[in-house]
């Protein structure tokens, strides 16, 4: 008998078109059936336990996927869920992992385990100036475990489609300006290989480079029904004045008196908790965002 269990990380494409990767060890024996059982375990919002069952079917696409899923509504981009199989049972039982408290990543909220690295770069940022910026960075800079990116400033107006010459230029060093400011984005000295490839700290013998890092800023959220304290009620979130917050810094960098200052002011007025800073974040301070 053959035991299988395989965790994967959820894909915007994988929830748009019901399909679920499949472990390769169980290819070989249900390639061949014109349908395969399939349960999905899930808690609706990390709370109410749910089980939906599903005819699916073998594809090969780029690799092998379960298709004919209805993925539930509450599941976001960079959810992880567990595959498991065996071979003497008739189905294969899909499980997702509720968080012990829901978290809100850049102001999505999640309720279940996930990958940060898919939750980078498969989210949706809203079309302007600052979310081009913002959509390169994060989608095709270097992605490190936590879901933090970088990508060299040199490269960004090939990819943002700000325009050419003085007016691009200048639209973009604004949009760069405005989420540095906002904590989206910290400039850090870097370097690139020979194939532009971005590291983060520089490395020996690379080309230096200036580099915009990305850190997502993960904040507690509340479940449904509950007081969203960040919000409030008829909040815009497009536009709109943000309470001053903590977010990480990139590795190494420590904030500057300026944001000690902020912060102690900001503990003192009780707008964060009454908490030293921790090695490795800073304090933003309150600003509109729009």
């Amino acid at each position: 008998m053959v035991r299988v269990s395989r965790r994967f990380a959820l894909w915007q494409a994988d929830l748009d078109g019901g399909v679920c990767a499949v472990p390769e060890e169980c290819v070989e024996t249900l390639r061949d059936r014109e349908r395969i059982a399939l349960v999905l375990e899930h808690r609706e919002h990390g709370l109410t336990p749910t089980r939906h069952g599903f005819a699916a079917a073998l594809r090969q696409d780029v690799e092998w996927q379960f298709t004919g899923l209805a993925w539930p509504p509450d599941l976001r981009p960079g959810v992880l869920v567990t595959v498991a199989w065996h071979s003497a049972r008739d189905e294969v039982v899909v499980r997702t992992t509720p968080l012990a408290e829901p978290v809100r990543v850049d102001g999505a909220d999640y309720f279940h385990e996930y990958d940060p690295r898919v939750v980078t770069r498969e989210f949706h940022v809203r079309k302007s100036n600052r979310g081009d910026v913002l959509h390169a960075v994060r989608r095709l800079g270097r992605v490190f475990t936590d879901g933090s990116a970088v990508f060299p400033e040199s490269g960004l107006a090939a990819q943002c489609g700000l325009g050419r010459g003085a007016r691009g230029t200048f639209l973009l060093r604004n949009a760069v300006e405005q989420l540095i400011r906002e904590g989206y984005l910290t400039r850090v000295p870097g370097s690139v290989d020979a194939a532009g490839y971005p590291s983060y700290p520089a490395v020996d013998g690379q080309k230096p480079a200036e580099m915009l890092f990305y850190a997502p800023l993960v904040e507690p959220a509340p479940y449904p029904g509950e007081e969203d304290e960040a919000d409030g009620e008829g909040a815009d979130r497009r536009d709109h004045w943000v309470n001053g917050f903590v977010r990480k810094l990139p590795p190494g960098a420590q904030p500057s008196e300026r944001q000690l200052t902020l912060h102690e002011r900001a503990v003192e007025s009780e707008q964060v908790p009454a908490s030293p800073l921790a090695p490795g974040y800073t304090f933003v301070k309150k600003h509109h965002r729009g």
